[in-house]
């Protein structure tokens, strides 16, 4: 069975569903294009007026499939992560999410990019760029400082702890938390009643709520992308990597030092 399943409904709801539950729904390459390939068919589709996405089983997305990962690290010209950046930037009708568990990494910034975010009283969300010697992605160098201000940004990427689903609706990066018993129900509701609504003011309202935000954002995911792409090649990033998949703690501490851009 595929890695992302999908179902339209008679509703104009397009239901997207991670389907690796035996690895957190860990994203791959490959799910990475099929996702930025699913929005711009859904983006083209008159028949699609809403998306839901979740995951299926215990979390909601682990982030990098981090064995995929270093199979395959991104580069320029082969970059599935910068096409789902694009096509998520671009997606002008509405996304509600149903957060389970887990939400790591892009798990947690491609959030930033949907309209109604409801997380279930499980959900656990992370954003351990530095932590891995990578940098911030999906533009949440700029949408997250501008929800939540430098100080409370620094603290959630520079110091890269877990934080609650609570938290997260504290500071603007969730719609609020329901108990994961009534997640998706709840989700579906909020799409059902979206899909409702007159389409040609539904994607104009959302346009306007984006565009100032638009040039910014690109800007942000141009310069991440960059950097990303310098930091995955780096001794710090290949030590945290590699001691993530050997379940030990980093050591950074005999590495030659890292250049930094200016």
């Amino acid at each position: 069975m595929s890695d992302i399943i999908t179902e339209s409904t008679d509703d104009g709801v397009l239901r997207v569903a991670f389907n690796r539950p035996e690895k957190k729904n860990a994203m791959t390459g490959d799910m990475y294009s099929r996702l930025a390939d699913i929005l711009n068919e859904a983006s083209e589709n008159d028949g699609v007026r809403v998306v839901l996405w979740h995951g299926i089983g215990q979390s909601f997305c682990a982030g990098n499939d981090i064995g995929d990962f270093l199979d395959r690290p991104p580069k320029p010209g082969d970059f599935p992560q910068g096409r789902l950046m694009e096509a998520l930037i671009a997606f002008d009708k509405p996304i509600v999410v149903a957060v389970q568990g887990a939400a790591v990494g892009s798990g947690t910034t491609m959030l930033t990019h949907c309209d109604f975010v409801y997380a279930g009283e499980s959900a656990k969300f992370l954003m351990p760029f530095v932590n891995l010697g990578l940098v911030p992605e999906f533009g949440s160098s700029f949408s997250i400082p501008a929800r939540v201000g430098h100080l409370r940004a620094a603290e959630l990427f520079l110091l890269g702890e877990p934080f609650t689903a609570q938290r997260a609706v504290e500071l603007g990066l969730a719609t609020r938390v329901v108990p994961d018993g009534d997640l998706l129900a709840t989700a579906t509701a909020t799409a059902q009643r979206l899909a409702a609504k007159p389409g040609g003011a539904l994607l104009t309202g959302k346009r306007l709520i984006k565009q100032a935000s638009i040039d910014p954002l690109n800007e942000a995911v141009t310069a991440e992308n960059q950097e990303f792409m310098v930091r995955v090649g780096s001794a710090e990033a290949k030590e945290a990597l590699s001691a993530f998949l050997e379940k030990r703690p980093p050591d950074f501490t005999k590495l030659p030092k890292q250049p930094v851009a200016k």
